[in-house]
């Protein structure tokens, strides 16, 4: 199926199976194939390649980049950008001889809001990707990654902290404060970081 309607874009040469959900304004380019039973949120940009599904969720205004697969078991929040060929799975011992393709056989992936994975990254099924982290390209991914924390590497440790814009955050006296965009951030036992109006909220209670 083809589609070019007035509430959302699927170039000609993409398929999109019975029982998809695409929201307005998102735009679905070449050779994409869109399976059964995913829903795409509203002002997506979907790239050359991509296969999403079945069964997969999308959030709102998400990128995802050429060469992406987004299997099942897979969310992606809003906001999340996902770089050229970076790759997700979603089975933890795949074997051609004794396939594990049932829901019950996949491990979920959960990308929270705002996070960034770059090009050629490998996210290992069954973990979370805290909201606005930034994954480098190329690393690959064996752990839950802490909200706003900055990894790279194989395996992918983390080297730092990003701002919600993605600026690198340098901390002094548990505090930082974003050189571009000006956001301030609490750091706590060198685990966690929020933004500071979080942290206010937290020390008055």
């Amino acid at each position: 199926m083809s589609a070019s309607t007035s509430n959302y874009f699927v170039h000609e040469s993409s398929y999109v199976d019975e029982g998809v959900e695409i929201g307005e304004q998102t735009a679905i380019w070449h050779f994409c194939h869109i399976l059964k039973g995913t829903r795409i949120g509203q002002r997506c940009r979907i790239g050359q390649n991509v296969v999403i599904g079945p069964r997969a969720s999308v959030g709102n205004n998400v990128k995802i980049q050429n060469n992406v697969s987004v299997y099942e078991g897979v969310t992606l929040e809003d906001d999340v950008f996902c770089g050229p060929s970076m790759v997700f799975t979603n089975v933890l011992t795949p074997r051609c001889a004794f396939p594990r393709n049932t829901a019950e056989d996949f491990a979920p992936t959960v990308v929270k809001r705002g996070a960034s994975i770059g090009a050629n990254a490998t996210i290992v099924c069954g973990h979370t990707i805290g909201q606005h982290a930034l994954i480098g390209a190329g690393a690959v991914v064996t752990r839950d990654v802490p909200a706003y924390a900055v990894v790279f590497g194989n395996p992918a440790r983390q080297h730092g902290w990003a701002c919600e814009c993605g600026v690198v955050l340098t901390f002094a006296d548990a505090h930082a404060e974003c050189p571009e965009c000006g956001r301030q951030y609490r750091k706590w036992n060198d685990r966690t970081v929020e933004p500071w109006t979080a942290a206010q909220t937290r020390r008055a209670a």
